[in-house]
């Protein structure tokens, strides 16, 4: 197991070592100290010089990467090979943004041919959507788009769309939908046109009850409206792999945008689920999008470790996680266009590295996945940041932000810079109680570590490395853990419970 590991020891003797480090002395001792531990990669600036680590604690953390085979795993990902053992299944979003002239096969087919036969319809479709050549049944054209999805094929292109805004058209409204609770779909319908409303039911199997169940009321609140089934196929498309029940609903097979079963949920928005993506903002937007998480791709399979930005992210968080035992991990975003990046990031970690089986079925001994949470700056500040400063918790934090803003609205961008950059100086210097006037009540006690992760701007380029270098960085740490950062079996046992419950109270 990983605490069998002599690197892992080699760790846990290290840790007792740091109990009295101080970062922010170790900042005021050596001015080189932010050069050490901060890299650049074409305008993406990654900033860990206020961790509690040395330079030998760096170095036993590459040691424990090394350990544990990181090289290997990625490699084997990328090539294809089934390392989703427990669904016998590849892993394999990272193909859907990559060039077409590399092949990658599973099971004896390149998959390169389908993904960008798959593109090629997402771009015709989202086009005719935008350009108003598509039309709803009554001859309009569509002016409101509800993708009905949930989870991975909610979160993620819903992220990206509010990720996007300033790049997206006015001309045409995406709405999603996700709860199964009434409120959503009804909220979600009220004031459209089901003359000019287009639906987008994303659901690999076309089983998804809550999916379903949303895409019924949908069909029902149309046809009350159009008075004729014939209307489905022109108001509803399928993100699907299941063309019986898609042809069953009414909806056009031609009309069907696939995926492959080693696209997992919470990796699937650089598939056909993006379709909202490509409609909201147009195809060649998309494409940049794919375009920036192949270049973090090319990066994680050529960096050696040291230098390398997902490998470093995640070894600082199993450094906290299995040596100071942090339970918890605060993502905090300074760009209310990223208001949904905490959301999204906490499917991604939490359903793939909450875990407590390691890949031979074993209980694990150590701490896995850590629990994720955050907010928009500066709303967070006015929310949990008070814990983050004086709770007895340790709560490692990153904070992300664009230094180009969409809007140049007075001083704004400026003073939510300040801000984030203050936060983390405060977050490590904290305060003494000589500082405090003498009252307890205002010491900060500092020493609490944060990454600060700067993009030039959030375009779509930019937004697809933040989100790639997210993904490689749960990976990494699955591997550390010994556990499939890919199945979710976790989510099963609460859905058969329910639909035992109503069929009992049928």
């Amino acid at each position: 197991m990983l605490n069998d590991l002599a690197a892992f020891k080699a760790l846990q003797t290290h840790r007792a070592e740091c109990e009295n480090l101080s970062v922010h002395d170790l900042l005021v001792q050596n001015p080189q100290r932010l050069q050490t531990y901060s890299l650049e990669i074409e305008g993406l600036s990654v900033d860990f010089s206020k961790h509690l680590i040395t330079d030998q604690t760096f170095r036993l953390l590459m040691d424990l990467a090394k350990a544990c085979n990181i090289e290997d795993w990625r490699n084997r990902m990328f090539a294809g090979e089934k390392i989703n053992h427990t669904e016998n299944r590849a892993v394999l979003h990272t193909a859907l943004r990559a060039p077409a002239s590399r092949p990658v096969m599973v099971d004896g087919e390149d998959v390169m041919p389908f993904i960008y036969q798959t593109l090629e319809q997402m771009k015709s479709f989202s086009e005719k959507i935008r350009s108003g050549a598509w039309k709803g049944y009554t001859g309009k054209s569509i002016k409101t788009v509800i993708n009905i999805g949930i989870g991975g094929s909610d979160l993620g292109p819903r992220m990206v769309c509010e990720a996007l805004w300033p790049y997206c058209s006015r001309d045409i409204e995406v709405k999603f939908v996700a709860n199964i609770d009434p409120a959503d779909i009804s909220q979600a319908l009220q004031d459209c046109n089901p003359e000019t409303t287009l639906f987008i039911i994303a659901s690999k199997t076309f089983t998804t009850q809550e999916t379903m169940e949303n895409a019924q009321t949908a069909k029902r609140w149309l046809l009350a409206h159009l008075k004729d089934e014939r209307a489905i196929a022109r108001h509803f498309v399928a993100l699907s792999t299941n063309t019986q029940a898609v042809a069953a609903f009414g909806i056009d097979p031609a009309h069907m945008f696939p995926f492959r079963d080693w696209v997992g949920g919470r990796f699937s928005l650089w598939s056909s689920i993006g379709l909202s993506i490509c409609i909201a903002a147009g195809f060649s937007r998309f494409r940049a999008l794919l375009d920036g998480a192949h270049a973090m791709d090319n990066h994680f399979c050529s960096a050696p470790l040291s230098a390398n930005l997902p490998v470093i992210l995640a070894m600082l968080g199993v450094w906290y996680r299995n040596f100071w035992e942090a339970q918890t991990y605060a993502v905090l975003p300074y760009s209310q266009n990223l208001a949904l990046f905490p959301a999204w990031l906490q499917q991604l970690d939490m359903e793939s590295n909450g875990k407590g089986m390691d890949r031979e079925g074993r209980q694990v001994s150590y701490n896995t996945g850590p629990v994720v949470f955050g907010s928009s700056g500066t709303n967070g500040q006015h929310a949990f940041y008070q814990l983050l400063h004086q709770g007895t918790t340790l709560v490692p934090c990153d904070f992300i932000a664009a230094l180009e803003s969409h809007y140049s609205i007075g001083e704004q961008h400026k003073i939510l810079l300040a801000n984030m950059k203050a936060q983390s100086q405060a977050l490590i210097q904290g305060r003494a109680l000589k500082e405090a006037d003498g009252n307890p009540h205002r010491v900060f006690p500092g020493n609490r570590p944060s990454t600060t992760i700067l993009l030039p701007k959030l375009d779509p380029f930019h937004l697809g490395r933040l989100l790639a270098l997210y993904e490689h960085k749960i990976f990494v740490q699955g591997i550390i853990w010994n556990i499939n950062s890919f199945d979710q079996f976790g989510v099963e046992l609460g859905k058969e419970l329910a639909i035992k419950i109503l069929a009992s109270e049928e």
